[in-house]
């Protein structure tokens, strides 16, 4: 068949269909590497969790229905607000003790430093539950207390029996110890500033405890804050050893109602341990915004909170699901 005059005949190919330039053809299409073993250890630990949330649910003498009777009961969230109290005012000591340790430990002074060094080393190498019977059996050692001139006088005296309750014995051991341990989380945390941020301070003439407040402390908080808070969380469980000074937190609540209704000793325990739970898993959330919250200025993006990471998964799952639809 001859092309009318004038003209043109075309050599190229014709334009594709849509649907055949959407799809590569088989040959060029990158398809997804296979990982049979990742596969199978997630059925295992799939199995594993069903198996252990199975024992939970079906064995009988787990006692769901007494746990939730006494989950809620008045006696178990007394011991609780106890065990509250006693975790906030031991913290906020110890802290406060830690960096005033801390700062003798990098003092200049022999004196403070070897002072510093000593209370440190004691404290965590005697056990807690020592230094809590040692505290609770203190008015056996020294009935009365007085301030006053060393071999001299004495200005005012107290009986140490009436001062010390058992809220303030827990209070004061917890404290003790709980020093000794945020000393060398603050001592770390000041040693990982950059020594050129203190010359920096220096040159600018500022004094001592404006340089440290203003400008060391807050860029150590990004290292103190991580450690400290696995501190925080340990003193949390430690306060369960308040009940051997009579003090009836959380766990001397639940130990008590266990003598009185031996059958629900489990029951009650896991009332405890889920009451643990929750607490340390609020401490953990607390210390990911503490530690959002100093990473300003330390990263080119903060850190993704928890809402935004459930956001970023479902999209990328919505991605991989049109991408395996198009495959």
């Amino acid at each position: 068949m001859s092309e009318p005059p004038g003209g043109v005949v075309s050599l190229a190919p014709a334009p594709p269909d849509e649907d055949t330039a959407a799809k590569p053809p088989a040959s060029q299409r990158v398809l997804p590497l296979r990982r049979p073993g990742r596969w199978m250890a997630t059925a295992v630990v799939l199995v594993l969790v069903a198996q252990f949330v199975h024992g939970l649910v079906s064995n009988p003498f787990y006692q769901w229905d007494r746990f939730a009777y006494w989950f809620l009961r008045p006696t178990i969230l007394d011991g609780l607000l106890i065990t509250l109290e006693v975790t906030a005012l031991s913290a906020v000591s110890g802290l406060l003790g830690g960096i005033v340790l801390a700062l003798a430990r990098l003092s200049k002074s022999p004196v403070l430093r070897a002072v510093s060094w000593t209370y440190v080393w004691a404290l965590r190498s005697i056990p807690l539950i020592v230094v809590l019977i040692f505290l609770y059996n203190f008015s056996a050692l020294y009935k009365t207390l007085s301030v006053g001139v060393p071999f001299g006088p004495a200005f005012f005296s107290f009986d140490e029996s009436k001062l010390a309750t058992d809220m303030v014995v827990a209070v004061v051991g917890l404290s003790l110890n709980e020093a000794a341990y945020a000393a060398e989380v603050v001592r770390g945390g000041i040693l990982s500033v950059d020594q050129g941020q203190h010359e920096a301070a220096a040159a600018l003439g500022l004094p001592k405890g404006h340089q440290f407040r203003r400008i060391v402390f807050p860029q150590a908080l990004r290292s103190i804050t991580p450690n400290y808070v696995n501190q925080l969380i340990g003193l949390v469980k430690s306060t369960s050893l308040v009940f051997y000074v009579s003090l009836l937190d959380l766990f001397g609540s639940a130990q008590t109602m266990g003598s009185t209704y031996p059958g629900d000793i489990v029951p009650l325990l896991l009332v405890v341990t889920v009451w643990y739970l929750i607490l340390t898993s609020l401490v953990s959330v607390v210390q990911f915004y503490v530690e959002r919250y100093y990473a300003r200025g330390a990263t080119r993006a903060l850190p993704p909170t928890p809402l935004q990471k459930l956001r970023t998964g479902l999209a990328d799952l919505r991605a991989r699901a049109r991408r395996e639809a198009a495959v």
